[in-house]
């Protein structure tokens, strides 16, 4: 399989499609998790209107100060975030931004909207890297090996076969939703969803990122990759704390 044009009838970007559908489905899915949860009527659409927009800029800026070499001689292109160049960790961290103003306005626990976004946050994540697919980006290490020539194994780009990175991440996202909706009934204490999300991801991300082609780098070290072992052990190291306490407790 090779990447396909990023425009739908040769006008609307295909990025931008998935990205606002990927929106519209976190607000719906916000709203009735919310909902279950007794929160104020429309908590879920407050929290997209607060973390979406700063999720974004954070995406955009975190992928430009690691890229800027794409954008100084022409820095204006640095906004135009429908061509794709979005960081995820970067929206994680706007967004994550959004809530706690969010929490501090309307005196709402920060961890249990965080709770609530988490599932939402990696089912975009899961849809957004389709839209690597169009752009023609985030594809792994050359495929030599004609045995291996074949998707979902490799994509062709650029004159030749890659892993599929995208779709290796796009799966284990999809993974991690399910395992994270499942989980959200069952868990015990205020921010354990989250951290299971920070954990999974982390995980998958830390693998995935080594085969990429396109690391956002930070001298020698790839900058996702170093961030998601730190994120992915450190949240594991809460989890089991939270536990441990919480069964000296009774």
């Amino acid at each position: 399989m090779a990447f396909m044009s990023n425009k739908l009838f040769g006008v609307i970007s295909i990025y931008g499609l998935l990205i606002a559908c990927a929106i519209l489905l976190a607000v719906t899915v916000c709203q009735r998790e919310a909902r279950r949860r007794g929160l104020p009527q429309d908590t879920g659409l407050d929290m997209a209107l607060w973390a979406v927009p700063l999720a974004v800029i954070g995406a955009r800026v975190y992928y430009v100060i690691f890229r800027w070499d794409l954008y100084r001689a022409r820095p204006l292109t640095a906004l135009y975030f429908w061509q794709g160049g979005l960081a995820i960790y970067g929206g994680v961290i706007g967004g994550f931004i959004g809530l706690w103003l969010l929490s501090r306005r309307r005196k709402l626990k920060l961890l249990t909207l965080l709770d609530i976004a988490a599932p939402v946050v990696i089912l975009g994540q899961a849809i957004g890297r389709w839209g690597n697919f169009f752009n023609g980006e985030a594809y792994g290490s050359p495929v030599t090996d004609p045995a291996w020539q074949f998707f979902p194994v490799a994509v062709y780009a650029d004159g030749g076969w890659h892993l599929a990175t995208f779709f290796y991440e796009s799966c284990w996202n999809l993974l991690g939703f399910i395992l994270l909706w499942l989980y959200r009934k069952k868990a015990k204490r205020e921010g354990n969803v989250f951290f299971l999300y920070l954990a999974w991801y982390g995980a998958g991300r830390a693998v995935i990122e080594g085969l990429r082609a396109d690391s956002l780098m930070w001298g020698p070290v790839r900058v996702s990759q170093a961030l998601s072992a730190v994120l992915c052990l450190g949240s594991i190291v809460i989890l089991i704390c939270r536990n441990h306490n919480k069964k000296d407790s009774q």
